[in-house]
């Protein structure tokens, strides 16, 4: 057995405690530590400089709330794409056109919890259109454009509680899935007691429709299921494309101490939706209408504002009151976390945390279950299918904690255990386990280049860990969570590098470069601008006043802005610098700042128009200036704005140009 570092084995006594410890005994050795050769690793994740990876990978944010952009196999850090939680980088979720997308029924919310990017995909295999992702707290699911790699659009899922089983998309994206992870009652704002879980609690999963062209999303409909916790979702792939499935634990409807409560029974499920036979129940008429307050935030047009509707009610299918099955519970053992298909779309692998095995589902043996009526109980209206009827097989030892899986398109499934710390390679075949190897420490989930699409590129893996301890150099009490990457393209998985992240990525998508960056916008078109503030022509800079309010449509250039001085701002007036660019040219950006902002400075890229709001609460001079460097002349770039008393006469004037 390999010796197992002090830290790591005090992580698994803390997290598991001496059951966890006894069958971790009984489970077998944990994986090897194996590395390439250092010269060997180096070259292979060596990308020259000005050379390009070979694929994007997009990492989630965790409680960060964002998502960030790597390349692969160096281990690049290319950018992070604010999501779910301001930004004073680029002053997103400050700036007034990109507030609106954190508007909520629960007020403006600039913060939240992401946990699973899932990129947009045709036929099953990953396109590079757009990539989805989900904030947990809040629940939302946020859509990012994959050509100018920003948020476009974010949709609050009402009557949920914890949008974890989220963001994946069905194999044409025709819809992408979210699902309760804390059953609430469905009914909004229900004041019951706690103690009523069983009878009051129920769980969601949303169905929100994707527009092919566009990619806006909208709630098309729920199914209102028992009160479970929905862990994580997956869509089927070829015969099962019209499936979707998700895990649930606490079937035990626990409400107080889960980790004993909701651990008691030795199988939980994985619930399978038929989402065509679902959808084409609503579109029958099946469906009801329940209330449900919720936001839908989008961009219209090139640029523009961001648009904030406030909805209200929601079209459900309630399981107890529908009476053709489209909903089934496969038995899974035990407090399943990961539900992954494999490339064919057969298999339909259980990743249960507590687990002496991993299950592996048939789709072809589900199917014929149903039709023969293997049928072992209802459970509100839906039918719970024969374990022994469903099942394919079980992967023995494992290793303590399996999490998720993910395939390499050759007959293999790579599956993280948390535990143990360690990730194992299986045989789709067998079931057998053939390779295992280390992680550092203590991994959640695991992403291989395309290995959840119809045809995995098997070049890469990334291990997610949740404890750095003694991988980098110390920064206090917290490190940055860790990542490893593994080369799998040989029958051993060997491990190339390790490298700290941002945030607690959760789990992470990966697609080649090629399909991406040849379509990545590099400037917003100016005549493309339709942002109602902007700039044409640099000359045409002005202020205006109403009232209280005062607008200043500002241009810039290297290396200054017109206008750069301002007088006539009052005390109590509000204040709104609408910025635009008028690059055309590349990466040059410019930002704006001014003393006394209690917002953030902005960042305007070529062609773009962004506003800051300003509110003087004193008189006196104010400099601003940008905020990017821009050119040799970049210190030079500032102006200065002129606050005099609310009851001033000072005339409102602005100039640029004299002295």
């Amino acid at each position: 057995m390999t010796q197992i570092k002090s830290n790591k084995l005090r992580g698994i006594l803390l997290g598991a405690g001496f059951v966890a410890i006894a069958a971790f005994v009984f489970t077998g050795c944990p994986g090897q530590q194996r590395m390439l050769d250092t010269g060997d690793a180096a070259q292979k994740v060596y990308v020259a400089p000005g050379e390009h990876d070979e694929y994007y990978a997009f990492f989630s944010g965790g409680y960060s709330g964002q998502l960030s952009v790597w390349g692969l196999p160096s281990a690049r850090f290319l950018k992070v794409i604010p999501v779910f939680s301001q930004d004073p980088e680029t002053g997103y979720g400050y700036s007034e056109e990109t507030k609106p997308l954190f508007n909520t029924s629960y007020g403006f919310i600039p913060w939240d919890d992401s946990h699973h990017p899932h990129i947009s995909q045709t036929d099953g295999d990953a396109d590079g259109r757009w990539i989805f992702i989900n904030a947990n707290n809040t629940p939302r699911i946020a859509r990012i454009d994959l050509v100018t790699f920003e948020t476009k659009e974010i949709l609050e899922l009402p009557n949920t509680g914890g949008n974890h089983a989220s963001s994946f998309v069905t194999s044409n994206t025709e819809y992408v899935i979210g699902g309760t992870r804390f059953s609430i009652p469905y009914e909004q704002d229900l004041d019951v007691p706690i103690d009523s879980y069983s009878d009051e609690f129920r769980g969601a999963l949303s169905f929100i429709k994707v527009d092919e062209n566009s990619g806006k999303m909208d709630l098309e409909f729920q199914i209102v299921v028992p009160p479970y916790n929905y862990d994580l979702g997956r869509a089927g792939k070829g015969p099962s494309a019209d499936w979707v499935f998700f895990t649930t634990y606490n079937t035990e409807e626990a409400h107080t101490m889960l980790e004993v409560n909701a651990s008691r029974n030795d199988k939980d499920f994985i619930a399978a939706v038929n989402w065509r036979k679902a959808a084409e129940l609503v579109a029958n008429g099946h469906g009801q209408t329940a209330p449900g307050e919720y936001y839908h935030n989008y961009y219209e047009g090139n640029q523009g504002y961001a648009i904030s509707e406030q909805k209200n009610g929601v079209t459900i299918l309630d399981t107890r009151e529908i009476d053709e099955d489209f909903i089934y519970y496969l038995p899974t053992p035990k407090s399943p976390h990961g539900v992954d298909v494999d490339p064919t779309g057969e298999y339909i692998v259980g990743g249960g945390k507590l687990a002496t095995v991993i299950p592996v589902h048939s789709f072809s043996r589900m199917l014929q279950a149903i039709e023969d009526g293997a049928v072992v109980e209802r459970i509100d209206g839906i039918p719970v299918l024969d374990y022994d009827a469903t099942i394919a097989g079980e992967v023995e030892n494992p290793g303590l904690g399996p999490l998720h899986t993910e395939f390499d398109g050759r007959g293999y499934a790579y599956t993280s255990v948390y535990i143990s710390s360690e990730i194992v390679k299986w045989s789709l075949e067998t079931f057998e386990v053939v390779d295992r190897i280390d992680a550092y420490y203590s991994i959640g989930h695991l992403m291989i280049t395309g290995g959840d699409t119809k045809n995995p590129d098997a070049r890469y893996m990334v291990g997610l860990t949740k404890t750095a301890k003694d991988r980098y150099l110390p920064t206090g009490p917290k490190q940055n969570h860790p990542a490893q990457l593994y080369d799998i393209s040989n029958d051993r998985m060997e491990l190339l590098l390790d490298f700290p992240t941002i945030g607690e990525p959760h789990y992470a998508q990966a697609i080649r470069a090629d399909l991406i960056k040849d379509n990545v916008a590099q400037i917003y078109e100016m005549e493309d601008n339709d942002h109602p503030h902007a700039l044409t022509r640099i000359a045409d800079n002005r202020v205006e006043r109403d009232g209280n309010v005062v607008r200043v449509f500002m241009g810039s250039t290297r290396s200054h802005f017109r206008p750069d001085n301002i007088e006539g701002i009052r005390v109590g007036d509000t204040v709104y610098f609408h910025l635009t660019n008028l690059e055309q040219e590349w990466d040059v950006v410019h930002g704006i700042a001014i003393k006394g902002a209690q917002n953030s400075e902005i960042l305007v890229a070529p062609g773009q128009t962004k506003t800051m709001k300003w509110e003087p609460n004193r008189t006196g001079i104010y400099p601003f200036y940008c905020t990017a460097f821009c050119s040799a002349l970049h210190q030079e770039m500032q102006g200065y704005v002129r606050v005099s008393a609310a009851d001033s006469d000072v005339p409102l004037t602005w100039r640029t140009g004299t002295n």
